[in-house]
């Protein structure tokens, strides 16, 4: 899960610094989330998910000179949608995410003030944050 963001970080970072918010892009309405990514020297990609099947999701804050990222776990597939916080769209998403109750606002409040680490809601076996 982590390795994903940390790939969309070193490929931001690779190429010539141009931000996340130039090339990854979020957007939804009532029934969907979309995704959407031109990588600079990669292959475009989209892909979407339903806010029905949201079944988890995870946060994990990064320093100051990182993009925090949000892993959304669904009944559509097993492994996670990645989507930093710095892409296009990526703040309207989280808080979309907490609009519909799909994460826990005081939890969202830790992770966004946390100089690191992993948050997940709804927690595994009451444990509401997972350290690196």
């Amino acid at each position: 899960m982590i390795g994903i963001l940390n790939w969309i970080k070193r490929l931001a970072t690779q190429s010539r610094q141009i931000p996340i918010n130039q090339w990854f892009y979020v957007a939804f309405d009532d029934e969907r989330v979309y995704l959407r990514a031109a990588p600079p020297g990669r292959a475009s990609w989209a892909q979407e998910f339903t806010w029905s099947s949201v079944e988890r999701i995870c946060f994990k804050a990064e320093d100051l000179f990182a993009s925090d990222g949000i892993y959304v776990f669904t009944t559509q597939r097993p492994e996670s949608y990645v989507i930093p916080t710095e892409a296009e769209g990526g703040a309207e998403l989280w808080t979309e995410i907490l609009r519909r109750g799909l994460f826990d606002p005081q939890l969202a409040i830790d992770a966004m003030s946390s100089p690191g680490g992993l948050f997940v809601w709804p927690p595994h076996e009451s444990t509401e944050k997972v350290d690196d």
